[in-house]
């Protein structure tokens, strides 16, 4: 990252100073926002057969929640961006962490599996949203040749929370309860608020800024095609990582004591992935996308045949986790062809990679309901990966051929 950065606008690119030290803790305020967004999304599967007990359903039937929480994702993202296109980001970004820390607080309390498919929607609506404008407040505060490495940035504090934070939530839930992996999310939201609050530019909005310009984003076929590449091929990794607790215990056959590192390697896979994508993207763009997704389809096709083994399990679940860089790539993707309508482009991008949390735990789940075993959700995996790799080579084509017109 660089000594010292500018804000600068998205819509206007107009450079205001702004000192090294307050990039810092812009970036970190906004990381620890992916910090808790990170162990909510991942702590919740992993803990998956706890709460599945608890609340007195199997595995496959609680996979629902996971596709419930990113349901709320891409139902929020879009409606919020374009609902608060008129208010200042640092503003948006306290709203979205308030609503986020009201949802998994109910959700700590839930009484029921009905009522937990609720609230993890809930939870879910602002998630999207936050990470949108977030990542535009990230880029605005640094040159844009250091743009895909600031976004990551934020990317990064999500992945510290599978690294540290899904482990020790982990922890914590088996010794006291699932309930707390909930409730200390509510917390970390609420620290979060503060942080935005004391650190986040107080930068108005734009004085065009409306719903309407926001949609614009809607009639651009690259916008729909980078969200393709996210929905698609995103999905793999997920159809995996939410079943993973329960292919440990069945196939690997470790206890709850050892989950909690395999999930931190998972984290360190997804930590090594994202300042890999971040720094391919800052040197070769788009065409990133293309390498993780082929990366993430052979790591993928590796896990049925490791499964059985605790340190081949480890080391490809360390090869999927690095499949995770794909998400700052495309954020900085959608910032190049959303024109003017920024903060929905940029909230659709965590829409897409939520609608790839829905089908690929869902897609898993139906593999393995239909009897083809725990491992099977790795060629569910396989299929998505390279069907996203299918959509990132029409849309580098096209966008290619557009370039040159």
């Amino acid at each position: 990252m660089a000594a010292s950065g500018a804000v600068v606008d998205s819509d206007t690119l107009t450079p205001q100073p702004l000192a090294a030290g307050r990039v810092a803790l812009v970036l970190i305020a906004l990381a620890m926002g992916g910090f808790a967004i990170g162990v909510t999304e991942f702590a919740a599967m992993s803990v998956l057969p706890d709460f599945a007990a608890g609340l007195g359903v199997d595995a496959p039937t609680a996979g629902h929640v996971i596709s419930a929480y990113a349901a709320g994702v891409v139902v929020g993202a879009p409606i919020l961006a374009v609902l608060g296109a008129r208010l200042p980001r640092w503003v948006l970004l306290i709203v979205f962490m308030a609503l986020f820390a009201i949802g998994n607080g109910l959700s700590a309390l839930a009484p029921t599996y009905g009522w937990m498919l609720v609230f993890r929607f809930l939870s879910g609506l602002p998630h999207g949203a936050y990470f949108g404008v977030a990542a535009l407040v990230a880029a605005s505060v640094v040159p844009l040749h250091f743009r895909t490495r600031a976004v990551s940035t934020i990317l990064m504090g999500l992945t510290i929370g599978t690294v540290l934070g899904v482990p020790v939530v982990n922890v914590i839930s088996h010794a006291h309860g699932w309930r707390w992996t909930f409730a200390i999310v509510a917390a970390l939201a609420i620290v979060t608020m503060a942080l935005a609050a004391l650190f986040a530019p107080r930068d108005p909005a734009h004085p065009d800024a409306s719903p309407l310009r926001e949609l614009g984003a809607l009639k651009r076929s690259q916008v729909w095609l980078t969200l393709g590449v996210g929905a698609v091929g995103f999905g793999g990794m997920f159809a995996v990582y939410a079943y993973l607790a329960s292919t440990l215990q069945a196939v690997t056959g470790v206890g709850p004591e050892v989950m909690p590192w395999v999930f931190a390697v998972f984290g360190v896979g997804m930590f090594a992935g994202n300042l890999l994508g971040a720094w391919a993207a800052d040197h070769v763009g788009f065409k990133a996308a293309g390498g993780l997704l082929i990366w993430s389809a052979a790591a993928l096709a590796l896990y049925p045949f490791a499964a059985s083994n605790l340190w081949a399990v480890l080391a490809v679940v360390l090869l999927i986790g690095g499949g995770g860089g794909l998400g700052s790539i495309l954020q900085t993707r959608l910032m190049d062809v959303a024109g003017d309508a920024q903060t929905l482009a940029a909230a659709l991008n965590h829409s897409a990679f939520n609608t790839a949390n829905a089908i690929g735990p869902l897609l898993g789940g139906m593999a393995i309901a239909a009897g083809y075993g725990w491992t099977s959700s790795a060629w569910v995996g396989v299929g998505l990966s390279l069907g996203g790799f299918a959509i990132f080579v029409v849309a580098w084509l096209t966008g290619r051929r557009a370039a040159t017109a």
